[in-house]
């Protein structure tokens, strides 16, 4: 009996000192993060509150060797909120625009692809990798499906597609934002990171009262856990996105979020970028890193030129094509086309094709490339 009560008081003070270790790390984790948000909107850095606590959470885990840590309830709750107010750009006149634009989505699509599928091939050859492993880490797709499509291939090392993966969506992520701000929109827009989400009071839900409010914040809620269970991509940014536009075509009104929450969104967004890259998990990254990067810079200049042929094609700006057609996450391409006041929807549009596209359709292409059986899929 003794001994069963010693048990249970170590296991509890084992726990409370969990939770303590827990809410330091979370602590550390906002203070370091906060600082280089701070630092990067003080130096008028685009995208300052999203790609400052990424940079932040890479330096300090690299440098000092502290593992940082952040609710994966937060991430999910900032990208349920920036779904949301991008969502609110939709209209009936955008979806009418984007319906037209259904053939443009798929030529930008496989013309991205195939590019990617040529630069592949360079960089197996220079970096001495397999083929399989270099195409994998190639593709414009997310770096989860992209990782977890590898495993089917026998010959892929996951370690290299995860690499070559996040050096690309670093390079989109910091380069695509920079040129958008000062090199397509005449640079007005770097220090308004969210004008066109966000109200610009900050204040408060603008439009609609706090009832209309509630109802947003529940619709926005519900559709996430609808694409969880749908499996969708990016579930939690592309439900509310899905529930703010049908409430917007059907002229609901729904109201804009306060623009220090949409901030607060980005800084959880940029924690969760930083904390998922591990440059460690791969012996040989120096090597691989040249081609990498210049695999990034190839497919960003690339999708620049096709960028400005399709809005010479389509009424659209330089900034909304070139935002729609660049290999970045939804989440990260909406926000800097809230940015420098591109058209939203349309970039929401054109990413969500690619992202559905190489979800569904590539897995099978690559399956043939490789004479891989139909085993195991991952398209559920």
């Amino acid at each position: 009996m003794e001994d069963s009560n010693e048990s249970n008081r170590s296991n509890r003070s084992h726990e409370k000192e969990s939770l303590q270790t827990a809410a330091v790390r979370l602590l550390e984790t906002a203070a370091v993060t906060f600082a280089g948000g701070l630092l990067f909107s003080l130096m008028h850095v685009p995208l300052s509150w999203m790609l400052g606590p990424l940079t932040a959470t890479l330096l300090w885990q690299g440098l000092t060797k502290r593992q940082l840590a952040w609710p994966v309830t937060l991430r999910n709750g900032g990208l349920l909120l920036l779904g949301y107010g991008m969502g609110l750009s939709f209209t009936m006149e955008s979806a009418r625009q984007i319906v037209g634009q259904l053939p443009s989505m798929l030529a930008s699509t496989v013309l991205t692809v195939g590019f990617s599928l040529l630069m592949s091939v360079w960089i197996a050859r220079a970096a001495r990798i397999t083929p399989q492993s270099s195409l994998l880490g190639s593709i414009p797709g997310g770096l989860s499906q992209m990782v977890v499509l590898g495993e089917e291939f026998p010959e892929a090392d996951g370690t290299i597609v995860t690499f070559m993966q996040t050096i690309r969506l670093l390079t989109v992520v910091f380069i695509v934002p920079f040129l958008a701000v000062h090199g397509l929109s005449g640079g007005e827009a770097a220090a308004m990171p969210t004008a066109s989400v966000a109200d610009s009071t900050g204040s408060g839900f603008a439009g609609g009262g706090a009832f209309m409010a509630v109802v947003a914040a529940f619709a926005a809620l519900v559709s996430g856990l609808a694409a969880v269970r749908l499996r969708m991509p990016t579930p939690w940014f592309l439900g509310p996105v899905i529930a703010s536009a049908l409430m917007m075509i059907a002229d609901w009104a729904p109201p804009h979020p306060p623009s220090v929450l949409v901030l607060a969104a980005q800084w959880s967004l940029g924690i969760y970028l930083g904390l998922g890259i591990r440059f460690s998990a791969l012996a040989g990254w120096r090597r691989l890193l040249p081609y990498s990067l210049a695999g990034g810079l190839a497919i960003v200049a690339f999708c620049l030129v096709l960028a400005y042929i399709f809005s010479l094609l389509h009424p659209i700006s330089m900034a909304t094509a070139f935002l729609s057609l660049s290999p970045g996450g939804m989440t990260e391409m909406g926000v800097t086309a809230s940015a420098v006041h591109a058209d939203v929807s349309m970039v929401v549009a054109y990413q969500m094709f690619r992202i559905l596209f190489i979800l569904f359709i590539v897995p099978y292409a690559l399956r043939r490339l490789f004479r891989v059986p139909k085993g195991t899929g991952v398209e559920g």
